[in-house]
Order: C-alpha cells, then sequence, then structure tokens
C-alpha cells in the first residue's frame, strides 16, 4: 500500500512522541501539521510538511489528506473530530474520543452519517501484557477468571504544570488513564453493569487518584468477573502492575514499561535466567509457590498503525470501533458520578 498523507493536529507528547513516531517505523508520512510553537521540530522531523496555526488551515486542504490524526489536548478533541468528519476525512482521535458519553456518541453518529471514516487509538490493546493475557484467556490457562486487577501507578510528589494536571474538564488521570484501563476491562471480560469509583485531587486541581471497581455483565452460567482498576500519581509503593485470578491459577505482570514496582524482581530473575535464543516473556503463571514466566505474545503498538493504513487505503475492518469509545465514556461518566454521591451506578 501507499504510505498515508496524515495531517496531525498537535505536535507535543502525544502528536509527536507517539503518533509522529508510530507513523514513521510504519512508514506513513506526515504532510501537514497544525502547531504554533514546535515548527522548527516539524521541519526537522518532515521536511516538506506543511505547518498551519489551526484546524481550518489544515483542512482547507483536505483533498490532500488521507487520515487527520487529532492528538490536540483532551478538551478539544470533540471540536476537532468532528471539524475533520465535517471535511470528509477519516479520522483517528487520541483517547479518550471525548470528555463525556453525550459528546462521544454526537461524534459517532456523524461519522455514521459520513460513511463511518472514524477510529479511536487505544493503543494499549497492543500492550504486550494485552495481548499476552488475552491469548492466556482464549486457550483456558487459568479457567473461569473471576478477577481483574491493573494498576497505573508512579510516584510524582512533584506534579508537572501542564494542561493535563490543571484542566479539570479534559486532564486528570480519569480520563487520561482511566480511558485505557476500562477499555482494556471490556475488552477482556465485556460489557460493565456497576460502577463504584474513589476520585481524588491530591496534588494537582485535576483528579489524580483513581479507583474504580466494576462489575461485568455475567455470562450464561450467571458467572460475573469483577475489575479493580487504579491511577495515581502519589504512590511511593506501586502495586503489582497486572493480576489476574482464575480458578486454574493467576497471571501476574509485575512491572511496566521500566517502571519498577516491589514486585520487580521477579522480571529481573526472570530476565537472567533467559538463555540466548528462549523467547522473551510477559509476566508470570502463579499457582501458589510455582511461578512459571508466560513467553510475550507477538504484537505492538505499531499495528494499530498498520490497521488504521490497511482501513483507510484498502477497506480493512476498522481497528477500533467508535462505539467502544463510547461505553467506555458511559464508565467514566458513571464513575464520577459514583465518587460524588458514593452511590454505585448501575448501567442499564
Amino acid at each position: 500500500m501507499e504510505p498515508l498523507r496524515i495531517g496531525l493536529i498537535g505536535y507535543g507528547a502525544a502528536g509527536r512522541g507517539i503518533h509522529a513516531r508510530l507513523a514513521r517505523e510504519t512508514g506513513q508520512q506526515v504532510v501537514a501539521v497544525v502547531t504554533r510553537h514546535r515548527a522548527e521540530q516539524v521541519a526537522a522531523d518532515w521536511p516538506g510538511a506543511r505547518v498551519v496555526p489551526d484546524v481550518a488551515a489544515l483542512l482547507a486542504d483536505a483533498d490532500d489528506l488521507d487520515l487527520v490524526v487529532v492528538a490536540s489536548p483532551t478538551g478539544d478533541h470533540a471540536e476537532h473530530a468532528r471539524a475533520a468528519l465535517e471535511a470528509d476525512v477519516a479520522v483517528l482521535v487520541d483517547k479518550p474520543l471525548a470528555t463525556t458519553r453525550v459528546q462521544a456518541r454526537s461524534l459517532v453518529r456523524l461519522a455514521e452519517q459520513r460513511g463511518g471514516r472514524l477510529t479511536v487509538f487505544q493503543n494499549r490493546r497492543w500492550d504486550p501484557e494485552q495481548l499476552t493475557l488475552r491469548a492466556l484467556l482464549a486457550d483456558g490457562t487459568l479457567g473461569r477468571v473471576h478477577r481483574f486487577e491493573r494498576r497505573w501507578e508512579r510516584y510524582r510528589p512533584e506534579p508537572q504544570h501542564r494542561w493535563k494536571e490543571e484542566d479539570t474538564v479534559g486532564g486528570g488521570l480519569l480520563l487520561d488513564l482511566g480511558a485505557h484501563l476500562v477499555d482494556s476491562a471490556v475488552q477482556l471480560f465485556g460489557p460493565v453493569r456497576r460502577v463504584h469509583a474513589e476520585l481524588r485531587a491530591l496534588t494537582t486541581p485535576a483528579v489524580d487518584d483513581v479507583f474504580l471497581a466494576l462489575e461485568h455483565a455475567p455470562d450464561a452460567t450467571g458467572h460475573h468477573v469483577v475489575s479493580h482498576l487504579a491511577a495515581g500519581g502519589l504512590v511511593g509503593a506501586p502495586g503489582p502492575r497486572t493480576r489476574v485470578l482464575g480458578e486454574r491459577g493467576a497471571y501476574l505482570v509485575t512491572s511496566y514499561e521500566g517502571e519498577p514496582t516491589p514486585f520487580a524482581v521477579l522480571d529481573a530473575v526472570q530476565e537472567d535466567g533467559r538463555r540466548p535464543g528462549e523467547p522473551v516473556h510477559e509476566g508470570w503463571l502463579v499457582r501458589g509457590a510455582e511461578r512459571t514466566p508466560v513467553p510475550r505474545a507477538p504484537g505492538g503498538h505499531a499495528d494499530l498503525y498498520r490497521a488504521v493504513q490497511a482501513w483507510v487505503l484498502a477497506g480493512g475492518p476498522v481497528p477500533v470501533d467508535p462505539a467502544d469509545a463510547v461505553a467506555t465514556a458511559r464508565v467514566l461518566d458513571a464513575a464520577r458520578v459514583a465518587a460524588s454521591t458514593g452511590v454505585a451506578q448501575l448501567l442499564d
């Protein structure tokens, strides 16, 4: 396939640090960038790319674009995605799709009217731990699962001064990391029917301490999984990244993207004991005192961009159904209500 001609809205941590990097890795071409302060970086990274001051200027030449990537601050996602859809360009929106379910659903309806040209950057579906866990669940290694835990915790007592920490509408960890955590849980264990939440702002104006307890819809036998999801910026001793409890054992991941935890000695032992040519491992299968390293499933974040390329240029399946982002937004909306009222919320 030909490379995608990408118009990128935003060239900060998400735009340059994630999307431009993955576009380059997969052979795409960024041809235009909306930025007011990073023109020199764009020129160095993508010689010949247009630098424009706003979305209207980008979409004035919409015929020259195959894809618009929305990597602006979260509070601007809905406005920028809507503009691109109305210009009849395929759109990839960084998560979350919008700040509320109402906004997200409105965008999906517009996309349906415009031929369904919308997807969402839920790149954590392609994390090694998520791919490996999906494989374990598919082959029944854990048996029937009753609890899923995932933590995204760090120790940052001196917060950064940026919109993610200071914007109380579009910022905060509930929308930032919570969108990933909820999407991962739903992808693995299905729709959510009950939401309990504890949300606090400990060191920043926006929420920086998140705990969600989700009860998933039961299966045909009446069995359901409970997900405990946490994100925090003031966690001096982060817990294990992922723990999945099943009747035949547990899956345990003790560190994440190079961030050590008090349990990371397990990973050090695992890697030090690997012989040349042996597969890389991703976490442990644990049955009491028995611990067995789990081979890492193949794949990575670049596969999402390859899927987007096939979707846009070759009529492939949508990489992430935007309806999934609406379902996630519904859970996050319910979490706000549950946290403010102290009453768990039931989802019909």
